[in-house]
């Protein structure tokens, strides 16, 4: 029903920046949260920052000051900007999304990208 698309993975140096971007499409009615997680690997999957559609953000401690979460409610992207990025965000990151795809309750369900793999190494 809801398909979202990341791009934007890479290798990058330490201290270098990186964007990620991701696209939902599909049967959407309104998305409530967006945003983005990763899991490193022999790790639980972790929260990396949201976004409401009302523009209230939410931050990893790990990432405060570094990332950079925005939004595009009009075409159902959301983007990370990463700066300053260290070999300990080194992860797989993966878009969310919580989107209203029926009309009978407000309820939203969740979503998931295919993740991008992001590697910070000299």
């Amino acid at each position: 029903q809801v398909q979202l698309v990341e791009s934007g993975g890479g290798l990058v140096q330490p201290g270098g920046s990186l964007r990620l971007s991701c696209a939902a499409s599909g049967r959407i009615i309104s998305i409530y949260a967006m945003g983005w997680y990763r899991q490193a690997p022999g790790k639980q999957r972790e929260l990396v920052a949201t976004t409401t559609s009302g523009g209230s953000t939410n931050y990893a401690d790990s990432v405060k000051g570094r990332f950079t979460i925005s939004r595009d409610n009009a075409k159902n992207t959301v983007d990370l900007q990463m700066s300053s990025l260290k070999p300990d965000d080194t992860a797989v990151y993966y878009c969310y999304a919580n989107v209203r795809v029926r009309w009978s309750t407000d309820r939203g369900d969740n979503y998931w990208g295919q993740g991008t793999q992001v590697t910070v190494s000299s």
